[in-house]
């Protein structure tokens, strides 16, 4: 086993520098921040590039991002919030909260058929729910687009989709497969954070400002950006024609009915919908390492509930589903984040163990409890996921 000291990380930092000015002059993105955390202490912080390459604004500490699916690990600690306080149990059926997933099809080659499982919590953090994202192949797929599409053409209207709608409408769908049988990304955070709401009587935003981000002391994150806090935004770009390596250009889109100009949205996206600062983030990541206790001494989760979230699995032919994930070789996954599992499986260097998520335009989270360190990546790049730069990060770091 390796043991990284804080040294030997910093003495990495002139190896990440160059890797992320390289990235950025390859258009790979516009510019990023990067966090190297040891034991909870700040190891190094950089930034590069730009937030805004048409207005030539520098990224800063201060820049916020949408986070994208790196909102999900945030819904995943929300949801724990509940489940140690007994106010759920993981094999609720959806159906409690939302009677549309009373009687849910699952689309077969040969039509729809009933599902012969309820869907629970439990498969909802598992990405097992047999709910998927928008795709043109699928029924399932099909039916959860008109969903969106829905929403996301409600948005500069003053009826817009509101989190619990949304879930509504979701239990109309098509499912991919029985619940339970099999494991799929999907829309599963936002039922959740829907599920949230109904348990606790409140929006999904207040629930969390209440339990995590107030005591936390996360000023700059929530579902919206205020109009003060707007010329931090940093500006999402695309590679023009989606070519890669071409100029950038930016991104204007409302991907998943996220408003891309932080304006405040009454659908609160558990998977998706969150705007944060690396530095609130840190807050987050720092909770779960210390067992759910921020620096602050706020106590969030219970340490057997955060050992719970984080070390938890999919097994059999849910894990079998899953490993298809082209780049997360030797993982599981659970609760919102993948878990390695088998780091010589991986396709990067890495420790067993660690977990995270990343989000659509590059923001990427990992804690490895083994030794201590975190790695917190914040860039807005259309369509990048864990990219090229997220492993070259991951390899040096851990390498």
């Amino acid at each position: 086993m390796v043991d990284y000291t804080a040294a030997e990380l910093k003495a990495k930092q002139g190896l990440l520098e160059a890797c992320v000015e390289n990235n950025i002059r390859e258009n790979e993105c516009a510019g990023a921040s990067l966090m190297v955390l040891k034991d909870n202490e700040e190891v190094f912080y950089f930034d590069r590039g730009y937030a805004d390459i048409e207005e030539q604004k520098s990224i800063t500490r201060d820049n916020i991002y949408r986070c994208y699916s790196m909102s999900k690990v945030i819904t995943s600690a929300a949801v724990m919030v509940l489940l140690q306080d007994g106010r759920i149990d993981l094999y609720d059926p959806v159906a409690r909260f939302f009677p549309s997933f009373a009687h849910q099809k699952v689309a077969t080659k040969d039509g729809l058929i009933d599902a012969q499982h309820q869907m629970t919590i439990k498969d909802l953090l598992n990405m097992t729910s047999g709910l998927g994202y928008i795709d043109e192949e699928s029924q399932a797929g099909i039916d959860t687009g008109r969903v969106y599409e829905e929403a996301i053409g409600r948005l500069s209207t003053d009826h817009q989709m509101t989190t619990e709608e949304f879930a509504e409408k979701i239990g109309h769908c098509a499912l991919n497969f029985d619940p339970g049988t099999s494991w799929k990304y999907g829309v599963s955070a936002d039922i959740l954070g829907a599920i949230v709401e109904k348990v606790s009587c409140m929006t999904f935003g207040e629930f969390l400002r209440k339990n995590i981000f107030d005591p936390l002391e996360m000023e700059d994150t929530g579902f919206y950006v205020p109009e003060e806090k707007k010329g931090r935004l940093v500006t999402a770009y695309g590679n023009e024609g989606k070519v890669p390596g071409a100029k950038l250009v930016p991104y204007l889109g409302c991907n998943l009915a996220i408003i891309n100009n932080g304006d405040p949205n009454l659908f609160e996206s558990g998977g998706a919908g969150i705007f944060s600062t690396i530095d609130d983030y840190r807050k987050f990541t720092q909770m779960l390492m210390r067992g759910g206790r921020g620096l602050n001494g706020a106590r969030v989760l219970r340490l057997g509930t955060v050992q719970f979230m984080t070390r938890h699995g999919i097994d059999g032919a849910q894990q079998e589903a899953f490993r298809y994930w082209i780049g997360l070789e030797g993982h599981t996954y659970a609760n919102l984040c993948r878990v390695m599992k088998n780091a010589d499986l991986a396709g990067t260097i890495g420790r067993d163990g660690e977990y995270g998520w990343d989000g659509w335009l590059g923001t990427y989270l990992c804690n490895s409890p083994a030794d201590g360190i975190t790695i917190l990546l914040m860039m807005n790049k259309e369509d990048y996921g864990t990219g090229r730069l997220t492993r070259e990060v991951r390899n040096i770091v851990f390498g």
